[in-house]
C-alpha cells in the first residue's frame, strides 16, 4: 500500500446491517494486521452510526489477537448512548467470530471554552530534511538484505529530525520528533482526516522506547506487539499539510514499554495527542 488512494479503499467500510460492517486489510511485510489499521477502521465504523454534527475527541483501544492479513475483519458497533452533547460508541473487531480488538469512542458537539498548549519544539522544517526512503537508499545497493527489511511502502511519508544509523546504530534517550504528511490529497471529509491520523498514530510509537537500547537491540531475539492505544483529538485535522509527531517514551519495564506523543500542524498548533504500551519481550528459547 503505497498511495493515498490504497488508504482512502482501506476506510471504505462495506455495511452489513446498521450496526456491522466489514473491512479489507493492509497487506503488512511484516505478515500480521497493522494496529493502525484496525484503530481507523473502528473508528469509520462509529462514525457510521453517530450523529453528522458530532466528532470524536478520544479513543481508547486494546490490542487482543493477532489479525490475519488474508481474513477480512468485521466490525461490531454497540450504540451505547446518544446524549445531549456526547455520544459514546463501543466497537468490536472480529475475524473468524473472535475478538481481536475493541475500542471505546467518544463525540461530541464543537464547544467554545479555555485554549492554551504545550509550544512545540523548536526544530528543523520538513524541506530542510529527508524522507525515511532518501536516507535507506543508502544502503540499496552495498547491502541489499539490510535495504530490503527496512524499505517498507506505506502511503505515508516520514522526515525525522534525527535517523538511525542501521549499520552502526547508537543508544539515546527516549525522545525523537517525526514530521509526517499523507502522499497525495485527502478528501475534506473530517472523518476521513480523523481515521487517518489514527492509522499513522499507531507508527514509531514503541520504536521510540527501544532507543535506550538501540545499540544491541536485537528484533529477532524480541517479540513486539502493542498492547493498548489511546488518542485525544483538540483541534481541527488537516492531513494535507506537515504534521509534526513529537514522542517520547518515559518508562519500560517489566516486558513493556510506554509511549506518547502530541501532533502540531505547521502553525505550531498541537492537534492530537497518543499514549500507547507496547509489549517488547525476549523470546522463550526453545526445547531440544
Amino acid at each position: 500500500m503505497n498511495s493515498i488512494e490504497d488508504l482512502i479503499a482501506l476506510l471504505d467500510l462495506q455495511q452489513i446491517t446498521d450496526n456491522t460492517f466489514e473491512a479489507i486489510n493492509y497487506k503488512t511485510p511484516w505478515g500480521i494486521v497493522y494496529g493502525g489499521q484496525v484503530l481507523a477502521q473502528a473508528l469509520i465504523a462509529a462514525y457510521h452510526t453517530v450523529q453528522k454534527d458530532r466528532f470524536v475527541h478520544s479513543l481508547h483501544g486494546y490490542f487482543i489477537l493477532p489479525g490475519n492479513i488474508d481474513i477480512p475483519v468485521t466490525y461490531e458497533v454497540d450504540t451505547i448512548r446518544d446524549g445531549g452533547s456526547f455520544t459514546t460508541r463501543r466497537i468490536v473487531a472480529l475475524q473468524n467470530g473472535k475478538a481481536i480488538f475493541n475500542m471505546s469512542a467518544s463525540f461530541c458537539l464543537p464547544f467554545e471554552g479555555m485554549d492554551h498548549q504545550i509550544d512545540m519544539p523548536e526544530i528543523p522544517q520538513p524541506i530542510d530534511l529527508i524522507s525515511d526512503q532518501e536516507y535507506n537508499s543508502r544502503y540499496k545497493d552495498e547491502h541489499p538484505q539490510l535495504y530490503q527489511y527496512i524499505q517498507t511502502d506505506r502511503p505515508v511519508e516520514f522526515r525525522r529530525v534525527e535517523h538511525t544509523d542501521h549499520l552502526n546504530p547508537q543508544n539515546r534517550k527516549p525522545r525523537r520528533q517525526i514530521w509526517t504528511k499523507i502522499k497525495g490529497e485527502l478528501p475534506s471529509n473530517p472523518h476521513l482526516h480523523h481515521a487517518a491520523l489514527a492509522f499513522i498514530s499507531d507508527y514509531n510509537l514503541m520504536g521510540t522506547g527501544i532507543l535506550p537500547q538501540r545499540k544491541t537491540f536485537d528484533l529477532s531475539k524480541y517479540k513486539m506487539a502493542s498492547l493498548d492505544h489511546a488518542m485525544w483529538f483538540h483541534r481541527h485535522v488537516d492531513l494535507n499539510q506537515w504534521l509534526l509527531y513529537d514522542l517520547d517514551s518515559p518508562s519500560s519495564n517489566a516486558g513493556r514499554t510506554f509511549g506518547r506523543g502530541h501532533f502540531y500542524n505547521e502553525n505550531g498548533h498541537m492537534i492530537a495527542s497518543t499514549a500507547q504500551e507496547g509489549l517488547i519481550r525476549k523470546r522463550r528459547e526453545s526445547k531440544t
